[in-house]
């Protein structure tokens, strides 16, 4: 068995925490680990898994290989990455993965995993998941149905057929139906036979794409041309951009899953939650005795039924009930529990006026390591760089700007018109505008400098890249 994880998410819905350079399945929201590397460690628990596979986009490759990574140095194991040139939803996705464990391993299962959700209860993912290896070797397509225990609006549900079904452990899907209204997740809930639709799946690779061929060929020929013209970059499977683009967009579920008639639903009761919203983030951990969840520097008075959470700055509040209320350094976001899933609309209304709020905190990060906004008026601005052990940034120039650059910890090579200098803390250097220059760090630990720019414009734009061995433009 191979697990697949689908990393490509913006998670609008949990903004400003989660934002669409870095969003939630790279936060830590349920324990130290991030959501990524909590859901890598679940597939590697399946005993069957023999390898794992992520597919991501150009904007989030460096970060999904550093958390993967991370978590892989204590296993001894790689991983794959498939990059995904535009999105095309789960359909191509993961005919894409699946050509690649057909050609790892011809009659290799797959395991899909979303990489942003939380399952608390890991023996029980690991049950349903053995079960799952059973009914797709017998060329099912298996869908995980979690056990409702609320009457959810939020999500799709499975209806499994227990009546005709053949094996005691997994159940024929009788229908997928959409998010229903109050009444009827009422009646589900009451039904019985009635599940939420987790968006995992388990399947043979060759079943997979035999499959989509009978219902979708148009996306399985677009995958297969996008495939064959594939090529490697760095640690990368990067797919053929003009291949892919005309690709048709399709989810998973209305593509293969409700056309097949070889769909089993499995039932998941494992602590499962999609962490969708502010409310789920809410119900997910555990509230004091007056219902609230309280996350960082936070004091409370007359608060009930909230959700508080600061990143840095004391966050107090007074006769707040059923509220939601997040601060980070640069944006305090106040929303009444039950209109969390608007954020998304204020999301849109950021991006419709230019603001970078949506979708960059003010912490960047980069494959190099990451920088930090201290301050910026019109014609100068500070960052604090972290630049990785062994890590360069490209050697680059700027047209409209120079860089003054104080080490604060570590060591730093700077390279000036090919001419190096070993920098240690407190020393100094400036980079005139239109000097090419490079930063590197030669040491074991972070190196961290303060970086002051002056100039008519200070736009990330601003770079023009000679050599950089992340491969970007």
């Amino acid at each position: 068995m191979y697990a697949v994880i689908l990393s490509g998410g913006s998670g609008t819905r949990l903004w400003p925490l989660s934002r669409e350079a870095y969003p939630k399945q790279f936060l830590a929201l349920n324990s130290e680990a991030s959501l990524l590397e909590e859901t890598l460690q679940r597939a590697r628990s399946v005993p069957e898994c023999q390898g794992v596979m992520a597919i991501t986009n150009e904007a989030h490759r460096f970060i999904v290989a550093a958390h993967l990574q991370n978590h892989e140095q204590q296993l001894d194991r790689g991983t794959e990455i498939i990059l995904e040139p535009v999105g095309r939803n789960t359909a191509p996705a993961i005919a894409l993965a699946a050509m690649q464990v057909c050609q790892n391993d011809p009659d290799g299962i797959m395991l899909v995993l979303p990489s942003d959700h939380v399952i608390r209860e890991t023996e029980a993912f690991v049950e349903a998941a053995e079960t799952g290896v059973k009914a797709a070797a017998a060329g099912k397509l298996v869908t995980f149905g979690v056990v409702p225990h609320t009457a959810h609006t939020g999500y799709g549900y499975i209806r499994g057929d227990e009546k005709s079904a053949s094996e005691g452990d997994w159940f024929p899907v009788r229908e997928f139906v959409e998010k229903p209204d109050q009444a009827t997740a009422e009646r589900y809930l009451s039904d019985g036979h009635y599940y939420w639709n987790s968006g995992m799946f388990m399947f043979r690779a060759d079943r997979y794409l035999e499959v989509l061929e009978q219902h979708r060929p148009d996306i399985l020929e677009a995958c297969r041309s996008a495939w064959d013209a594939r090529s490697e970059d760095l640690d990368f499977v990067r797919i053929n951009e003009a291949a892919f683009r005309v690709c048709p967009e399709d989810s998973i579920d209305y593509a293969v899953m409700e056309k097949t008639t070889d769909a089993v639903v499995i039932p998941l009761d494992a602590g499962w939650s999609d962490v969708g919203s502010w409310d789920a983030l809410w119900e997910l951990h555990d509230q004091n005795e007056d219902g609230n969840v309280l996350r960082g520097d936070v004091i409370t008075e007359d608060v009930t039924g909230s959700y508080l959470h600061s990143e840095g700055r004391l966050v107090a509040a007074i006769g707040v009930d059923n509220h939601v209320i997040v601060e980070t350094d640069d944006v305090v976001l106040v929303a009444d529990r039950s209109r969390v899933q608007d954020v998304k609309k204020l999301v849109s209304r950021l991006k419709a006026e230019g603001r970078e709020e949506y979708r960059l905190h003010r912490k960047v990060h980069r494959p190099w390591g990451s920088y930090e906004g201290i301050a910026r008026s019109d014609r100068f601005q500070v960052k604090r760089i972290t630049v990785n052990p062994g890590a360069h940034l490209s050697l680059q120039k700027h047209h409209h700007r120079s860089e003054h650059w104080v080490v604060v910890k570590g060591t730093a090579i700077v390279t000036r018109n090919g001419e190096e200098v070993m920098l240690t803390e407190d020393q100094s250097t400036y980079i005139p505008l239109g000097v090419t220059h490079r930063l590197s760090n030669p040491g074991v630990i972070p190196l961290e400098v303060i970086e002051v720019q002056t100039g008519s414009y200070l736009g990330e734009d601003d770079i023009v890249r000679f050599e950089d061995q992340y491969n970007r433009v």
